[in-house]
């Protein structure tokens, strides 16, 4: 009897123990969970399209520039009211029309574990007004060779060729202000695009083209640390699978979220969506030195014959707005007075008759292959078949696109322009000015007055006077029309709930360094 006592209650205590192990046990493994959420140490992020190049001086698409931006600086930086401020400058200071001398902070590390010193600064921009560099020639093009002088190691002169209101601005811009390391560059030669060194917030791991690049937190960053260690961005080219990847986990934030998708992102109580219109537009542009497009009538014909609001409401379904001309709305001196372009097939016709087209004729419009711009294509297709023009629309793989553009085969094509920084030279510069043919100018379309105004804005202080200039060539360029004014752009963004501190940018390319996860306070 006391042996069976003995064993009920042995039995009795190994099972309190077994229990209390597994309570115990479970809440180990509670605790371990919880520790798991909260260390989450990547973001991941999914873009419409994989970067070109991490060289600065090589590209100025804004894929490129939405990685770059995490891992370069520049001289001087934008704050939230679009003013010019110091980033790697302590301070700045224009000394007159032509001068401008820049004080460098101490002790900022490049990823390579160089110092900044005011020669890097020097050959950052003797190699970005190079031959070599003409991707950005409209950012820094005025940059004189001969007026960039090192005072000594954290102090540098640089001066303009000519007065230029737009030159503080252009340095804001990736491309006109990223900062390199000479012993880095010289070391890497022809693979520098693959392996970009620079002071910013993250340093560069890897890159698998067409797929993803890895960057990771640079520990040694003389400001703010991002609060995660590891940034992952991904190429989705596929809209709906960037958002299939937001919904399930795959990525955090995911750019782009199209009109078909912006109601499904928003129904999910576990996303939400971020927006904001952008400094961008979509155009059809012509080929301006091939027929029957070197004709200014031909032009002005497509451009009425063109429904631009019925195709924006259409495609785009409440995200964006119609564009009416070259300069967006939120940039400094956009004209509000040009009004919604005229649809009217009446004089479309009349003016085909006047350039010798009455009965139209055949033209091929390129695309890429982005959903919208195909959609609009179509649409186009259709309208213009109201005023005898046949169109056959051929769709290209981007990086052939690019190249076709440059190299003069187009016919018509569909594609967007940014205007990254407040100022509107640099709306118009890249694109219009005679000298950018073939370089951002992708409608070789030329016009001394043109030309006239848009040199004669850069050089006038913000002033009334600077404001008739702008507000006249934009009149101009519409009546000229290389363009048809599409769409103006609004990036929608769809993110996670947990992700915090990510603000949309109206430039196209967004910090990612301010970013964090709520779970992780």
């Amino acid at each position: 009897m006391l042996k069976r006592k003995i064993g009920r209650l042995c039995t009795l205590v190994l099972s309190v123990t077994l229990c209390t192990a597994l309570f115990s046990g479970c809440g180990s493994s509670g605790n371990s969970a919880k520790t798991s959420e909260k260390a989450k140490d990547t973001v991941t992020v999914a873009t419409m399209y994989d970067a070109k190049s991490l060289d600065p001086h090589a590209t100025n698409d804004v894929a490129s520039s939405n990685v770059m931006k995490q891992v370069y600086q520049n001289l001087v930086t934008l704050n939230d009211k679009n003013e010019v401020v110091p980033q790697l400058a302590e301070k700045f200071e224009k000394l007159d029309d032509l001068t401008y001398k820049f004080y460098l902070k101490k002790g900022v590390k490049f990823h390579n574990g160089e110092e900044l010193k005011a020669s890097d600064v020097k050959f950052t921009f003797e190699r970005a007004i190079s031959p070599n560099a003409a991707a950005i020639k409209h950012i820094v093009g005025d940059v004189d060779p001969n007026g960039i002088k090192i005072i000594d190691d954290y102090t540098i002169v640089i001066k303009t060729k000519k007065p230029s209101s737009a030159f503080l601005p252009s340095l804001t811009h990736t491309g006109g202000g990223c900062i390199l390391n000479e012993k880095a560059v010289k070391e890497a030669g022809n693979d520098y695009g693959m392996n970009p060194v620079g002071t910013g917030p993250f340093k560069f791991v890897s890159w698998a083209k067409g797929d993803k690049v890895v960057l990771e937190r640079f520990d040694d960053y003389y400001g703010e640390k991002p609060a995660y260690k590891n940034l992952v961005i991904r190429a989705i080219p596929e809209a709906t699978n960037r958002t299939i990847e937001l919904e399930s986990g795959g990525v955090d934030i995911a750019y782009s979220i199209t009109p078909n998708d912006v109601q499904r992102v928003e129904d999910n109580q576990d996303l939400k969506t971020m927006r904001v219109m952008e400094n961008s537009l979509t155009y059809l542009g012509f080929n301006c030195e091939k027929a029957p497009f070197n004709n200014e009538k031909v032009r002005q014909a497509i451009s009425y014959a063109i429904n631009t609001p019925a195709i924006v409401k259409s495609v785009f379904r409440g995200v964006g707005g119609v564009a009416v001309g070259p300069v967006e709305p939120n940039v400094k001196y956009f004209n509000p007075n040009l009004g919604e372009p005229e649809y009217n097939i009446e004089k479309a016709k009349k003016l085909l008759a006047e350039a010798g087209q009455p009965n139209g004729f055949k033209a091929t419009i390129w695309t890429n292959d982005r959903k919208e711009r195909i959609d609009m294509a179509t649409i186009i297709q259709n309208q213009l078949k109201q005023v005898g023009i046949e169109i056959d629309i051929q769709v290209l793989e981007w990086g052939a696109y690019l190249q076709g553009l440059k190299e003069k085969k187009q016919d018509m094509f569909i594609v967007g322009w940014a205007c990254q920084t407040p100022d509107p030279d640099m709306a118009l510069f890249g694109p219009f000015h005679s000298s950018m043919k073939g370089n951002n100018n992708f409608t070789f379309f030329g016009d001394p007055k043109v030309d006239e105004l848009i040199e004669k804005g850069r050089t006038l202080e913000d002033s009334p006077e600077r404001e008739k200039v702008y507000y006249e060539v934009q009149k101009l360029i519409r009546e000229k029309a290389p363009w048809v004014f599409l769409d103006n752009a609004e990036e929608v963004v769809g993110v996670r709930n947990n992700i915090e501190g990510f603000k949309p940018s109206p430039f196209g390319y967004h910090a990612l360094y301010n970013v964090r996860f709520a779970d992780n306070k």
